[in-house]
């Protein structure tokens, strides 16, 4: 009876624990905040201020062995105390690479512009998913108008467009949209009823065309690839022959995706030149600009460009030229015919009921095949609110001035060969050691050339000084890709930038 009475005691404290559990949160909210703060300290000192430091390493480069065991990523069954956890966050910025460091080469995004930042921070904290206007008002409207502003940058007055998770999504949409224009039976019946379909694009474009051919049913053997010229750019004469050859072989062109700013070579496809022969052929002319689209913020360069307002659609990355933040990428569209969101919707009742108390066409999400879909265009608004189309515009004329400076500075040098001059912002070369000089018709030259780029990045990477992508393209062996273009940049940076080169491949 003693047992039965102990059992039925610690039952009811059992239960009043729970009660009590019931009437509390969770999470303290004092306790929470009171980390955030501390937590927000040390992102400030050690990603923003030292991270965008000269005198501070790019990164502190570990091996993966090394870096499991000085991060412990092991998840346990009991959580950590506070201060661990802020030791968590210290090591997560200290290992990490500084992609906001003046001397972060590596990619086509990097720097970091405070205002975006702030909008990035808000956008997070907000945790807002942008389907519908009753929980993301703000960001309706806010998105309409920023897609709005861009679209005038391309030359229309009309459109649509929403915001995808990354430029490969970009130009996936596209071509389902493309697609579903010429066939839009596909959405019910699927491809069984479908001809065999091409599409066409440079040798040069981006590898999320093939992906999408595969993603979509359409089949990389179906992405048919146009020849370019000696600066990277698709050849219209090239692309009609295609095109008519592809027709004589019973398949049924429908598209052809265009890129304005390359991955390697930063070459702009001739747009004018090009959309005449998708008006000939009646293609859909889609522009992959992710990389170069920020040019048309600049009087002085948008003319790489021309012909983009005969474009169907243009995917451009934000994140990268303009240094909105990852990720930030617009899919614009000329079309006013409510395509997107004709090829894309399900008309889920329990999100886009039809009889709700203000304007059901606010409810945006339909147009994209994504559920949840992150705010991405707060921190594009508030960088371009706090700048202005001039700043921005800057911001592009000043890319430009820092390539031609370093362009001309490697000139006067020993060993540095430039593949071509670059049209725009990337600049590609190759570093010739003073061993190797002269030697051009060895037979192992270019053996040997393939493997100085590799040896020198990651000397650089190991001591922390510099990160900068290398990579062959067709039958040129590796080579350096450079990309200027962050604000943060002086001519300081690009002359230690050669330095730095000399200094690590002298001795090869």
């Amino acid at each position: 009876m003693a047992n039965m009475l102990q059992c039925s005691s610690d039952g009811q404290a059992d239960e009043q624990v729970g009660l009590r559990d019931l009437n509390e949160p969770l999470i303290d909210h004092s306790e929470g905040q009171l980390f955030l703060s501390k937590a927000f300290k040390i992102i400030v000192e050690e990603v923003l201020c030292k991270g965008t430091d000269i005198s501070q390493k790019v990164c502190e480069w570990k091996d993966p062995e090394e870096l499991a065991r000085l991060l412990d990523l092991e998840l346990r069954a009991t959580g950590e105390p506070q201060h661990k956890l802020l030791e968590r966050v210290s090591d997560v910025a200290n290992y990490s690479i500084k992609t906001s460091h003046p001397r972060f080469f590596n990619q086509l995004y990097g720097g970091v512009d405070y205002h975006a930042l702030a909008g990035r921070f808000l956008t997070e904290a907000l945790n807002t998913n942008l389907f519908t206007y009753e929980v993301a008002p703000v960001f309706v409207l806010m998105e309409t108008e920023v897609l709005r502003g861009l679209r005038q940058l391309v030359g229309w007055t009309e459109g649509d467009g929403l915001f995808c998770p990354g430029g490969s999504t970009s130009n996936m949409f596209a071509m389902n949209l493309a697609r579903y224009r010429l066939f839009p039976e596909v959405k019910g019946r699927g491809l069984w009823g479908l001809p065999r379909l091409t599409l066409f694009t440079s040798s040069e474009s981006h590898y999320s065309v093939k992906k999408g051919a595969a993603y979509l049913g359409i089949g990389t053997d179906n992405v048919i690839v146009v020849k370019v010229d000696d600066g990277g750019r698709m050849i219209p004469e090239d692309l009609d022959e295609k095109i008519t050859l592809a027709k004589s072989q019973g398949t049924v062109p429908f598209l052809v995706s265009c890129t304005s700013g390359t991955t390697v070579q930063g070459a702009f496809d001739p747009l004018d030149r090009i959309a005449d022969v998708c008006e000939k052929h009646k293609l859909w002319m889609h522009v992959d600009a992710a990389w170069g689209g920020s040019v048309l913020f600049s009087k002085q360069h948008r003319h790489l460009m021309k012909g983009v307002d005969r474009a169907n659609s243009v995917g451009w990355n934000p994140h990268k030229m303009l240094l909105a933040g990852l990720q930030c990428s617009a899919l614009l569209l000329q079309d006013t015919t409510n395509l997107l969101k004709r090829c894309h919707c399900a008309n889920a009742s329990y999100l886009f009921q039809q009889d709700k108390f203000y304007d059901v066409n606010l409810d945006v999400g339909d147009k994209s095949v994504q559920c949840s879909r992150k705010v991405d265009c707060l921190k594009l608004w508030l960088m371009w609110k706090a700048v202005g189309s001039a700043g921005l515009e800057e911001r592009v004329d000043k890319a430009f001035i820092h390539v031609r400076y370093l362009v001309e500075e490697m000139k006067k040098r020993e060993g540095f060969q430039l593949l071509r001059e670059p049209e725009f912002v990337n600049v590609c070369f190759w570093f010739i050691p003073p061993s190797m000089r002269g030697k051009e018709g060895h037979a192992d030259y270019q053996e040997r050339l393939a493997k100085v780029a590799p040896v020198i990045k990651e000397r650089m990477v190991k001591q922390g000084t510099i990160m900068v992508g290398y990579q062959p393209l067709g039958n040129k062996v590796n080579f350096f890709r450079m990309v200027a273009f962050s604000p943060l940049l002086s001519k300081k940076d690009m002359d230690f930038f050669l330095d730095e080169i000399e200094r690590q491949g002298n001795d090869l």
